[in-house]
């Protein structure tokens, strides 16, 4: 008699050991299954890199010593340098379009070719640099200065410059720019 209350009492014990072993295998079979799932996922939706596309490598610099440094036939889209020395940096044929320049230095600067279009450019200084070719369309560049600077062929359609800045231009404004076809002259507007 005291057997048969031995096994009655084990078969409804709280800790039925075998049973919480398959539970706990199916527990884990579970988890196993949703972590193969979600890798699965994640292999099957994620989409391609292509670490050698021509996507824009915009830069954010401030307070940088660029002076010297070459950014040629770079997209620069979208970059910001602010506040940045950048004497005799090149920028030529890149494409600065809607950039961001601030209280630059650029004294001997190459930018010959250079796409500033919709771009901001403020107490920006160009002196002895290379403008030539450049687009500056739509872009504000005021409060900048451009004394002895190369223009020759840069198109400056809507771009907001400050009125004396555009006076001493006008002085030397010469050549057509060779990818919009619009004339330095006309661009600055000094024939008005």
């Amino acid at each position: 008699m005291s057997n048969n209350n031995l096994s009655a009492r084990d078969n409804g014990s709280i800790f039925n050991f075998p049973l919480l072993i398959v539970n706990g295998l199916q527990w884990l079979l579970q988890m196993i299954l949703i972590l193969i799932l979600a890798i699965a996922f994640v292999l099957l939706t994620a989409q391609p890199v292509n670490a050698f596309a021509d996507e824009p490598t915009a830069v954010n610099i401030t307070y940088g010593e660029l002076d010297g440094q070459n950014y040629d036939y770079q997209d620069l889209t979208g970059s910001v340098f602010a506040a940045s020395s950048m004497g005799n940096i090149s920028f030529r044929n890149s494409d600065l379009t809607s950039a961001i320049m601030t209280e630059g230095i650029l004294f001997g600067a190459d930018l010959h070719g250079s796409n500033f279009t919709n771009s901001l450019i403020d107490r920006v200084t160009f002196d002895f640099a290379d403008l030539s070719d450049a687009i500056f369309t739509d872009a504000i560049a005021t409060r900048s200065r451009f004394y002895d600077t190369n223009i020759e062929g840069a198109d400056f359609s809507g771009a907001v410059i400050d009125r004396d800045q555009v006076s001493l231009m006008c002085k030397r404004a010469d050549g057509v720019n060779s990818t919009t076809g619009i004339s330095t002259r006309d661009s600055l507007g000094c024939d008005y």
